[in-house]
């Protein structure tokens, strides 16, 4: 299983995000060594791209699949939500990261039934409506399992809690993760660093990862160092790498 959360790595193409071509993350993901992707709006906007076939084909010829798509919001307007549905349809994307926000609950759960398709809602921080754990929980009660949780590691340590522990609470919600560390200053500003090289307990969090037989979505995000992000984002995934080969 830890073989397979290796091969199954893909990187959020925020990463990237001072790249504007698809062919420049391309290359930005040889020199990682990975060939998945999550999209985001930095490369594809699914409400302005008129060719998301052609954009998905420069892709796909590249040898690179496209994981996921996000984060992106989902409100009261399901025209505006619709195209990204149609976007996971074409690319054949089970989970989509996303924000509901207010009113977009009722708009999500139709969109999910009718496309087939799940949410995983984006943690982001203790400033965020959905960054606590009991905003979450309140959340998934009232819902159906058409929405689960994209866990990212850091921001749920910025929102004081412990990634791993939060991951084993939701367990049977966790459709996807983004793995990312932050380190903090005295006045609680985070940093983005390697994985593992911060508050993230990476070895508890793939160990319980691979326990779980977790199948979802698995997206490194770094977004430091925006200019030239490759050297950072390389290590952390051979961090990753190296954690999991470990784990055996």
């Amino acid at each position: 299983m830890s073989s397979d959360l290796g091969t199954r790595l893909g990187i959020q193409s925020w990463c990237f995000r001072a790249f504007k071509t698809h062919e420049q993350v391309i290359g930005a993901l040889a020199g990682c060594k990975v060939d998945k992707i999550e999209l985001s709006v930095a490369h594809l906007d699914p409400g302005k791209e008129p060719d998301m076939a052609g954009v998905l084909d420069v892709y796909r010829k590249a040898g690179v699949t496209v994981s996921s798509y996000g984060v992106f919001g989902i409100g009261e307007d399901e025209a505006a939500a619709r195209p990204v549905f149609e976007f996971a349809k074409l690319a054949d994307i089970p989970v989509l990261s996303a924000d509901i926000r207010p009113g977009g609950l009722e708009v999500a759960e139709r969109l999910c039934t009718e496309y087939g398709k799940k949410i995983a809602i984006h943690n982001h921080g203790r400033r965020h409506r959905l960054g606590p754990v009991w905003a979450l929980q309140e959340l998934f009660d009232k819902s159906s399992d058409n929405v689960g949780l994209c866990l990212d590691t850091a921001w749920m340590i910025d929102s004081g809690e412990d990634a791993v522990k939060v991951a084993r609470q939701f367990a049977d919600r966790l459709y996807g993760v983004h793995l990312k560390d932050f380190v903090f200053d005295r006045a609680g500003k985070p940093e983005d660093v390697v994985v593992g090289e911060g508050n993230l307990d990476l070895p508890a969090m793939l160990a319980f990862l691979i326990e779980m037989g977790f199948d979802g979505y698995f997206t490194l995000e770094y977004e430091g160092d925006v200019d030239n992000p490759t050297p950072a984002v390389a290590a952390c995934v051979e961090a990753i790498r190296k954690t999991l080969k470990s784990l055996g």
